[in-house]
């Protein structure tokens, strides 16, 4: 298939906040090696515009969520320069198109990370600092219509980043064990542990390394990588604040209008 044809097809959606139908449906015989050439293109094309990758994300690592999609691993989407804001934000709902929230840990590097055979232990050596995460998953699919091939040509449905101020280091706390809290409009609505992500964040992030290996993609120092969320996403609405208390790690939080 023509993997570059699809790739344009979803940047036009973004740009236009016009969803398309899914590419599933379309075009029923894509593969997730032909979806991950479609998001690759898709990032091509916006490196070309001048952004730059600046991380990665995790999705669907959460058991329920892989059963739901009808596969046995998570997913991962690129992070780009104008997708990330930072702590206490306001962001502007004008240009997603049926966006939700999810709540994580974020991984900062310090060394690189190029699978295969990378371990836990590789993970904790190479990374910097943890920061609590915001992001805000969007799809160009209409109305999140998504099989598991949609959603990684769809860049893993990112749409947009919100970084913690507060870093932490891995060895001063104990990863899956950090309990998380959150508000939506100062009401506690959910909570969670890190556990949630594949039983400790740093599994996932070693899953991705090694994962990107069969792309010849590697975790470089400096950047961060979103490890998964803690609990379901939930749809943002106009006006609505988000916060994130995380034990030990601080909060994140924004609004959205």
């Amino acid at each position: 298939m023509n993997t570059q044809i699809y790739a344009e097809k979803l940047q036009k959606a973004e740009e236009t906040k016009q969803p398309i139908k899914p590419l599933t449906t379309t075009v029923p015989e894509i593969t997730v090696d032909d979806a991950y050439a479609i998001q690759l293109h898709q990032i091509a094309i916006k490196q070309q515009q001048g952004k730059q990758i600046v991380g990665k994300k995790i999705g669907l690592t959460s058991k329920a969520m892989q059963k739901l999609f009808n596969v046995t691993e998570p997913d991962y989407g690129h992070i780009l320069s104008d997708m990330v804001e930072v702590d206490g934000a306001t962001i502007s709902l004008n240009h997603l198109i049926q966006p939700k929230l999810e709540f994580e840990v974020a991984f900062v590097l310090k060394k690189d990370l190029y699978g295969p055979n990378i371990t836990v232990e590789d993970v904790i050596e190479a990374t910097d600092y943890i920061v609590p995460a915001l992001e805000v998953i969007d799809s160009r699919i209409t109305d999140w219509n998504i099989r598991f091939e949609d959603t990684v040509a769809d860049n893993g449905s990112s749409a947009m980043v919100i970084i913690g101020g507060t870093s932490t280091k891995l060895s001063d706390v104990d990863l899956p064990h950090i309990g998380m809290n959150v508000y939506r409009n100062g009401e506690l609505f959910d909570s969670a542990a890190a556990a949630a992500v594949m039983g400790n964040p740093l599994r996932a992030v070693a899953w991705l390394a090694n994962k990107l290996s069969k792309y010849n993609i590697g975790l470089q120092a400096g950047e961060f990588v979103l490890a998964g969320a803690l609990t379901a996403a939930v749809t943002i609405e106009d006006g609505d604040t988000f916060t994130a208390e995380f034990a030990h790690l601080g909060s994140v939080s924004a609004t959205f209008r």
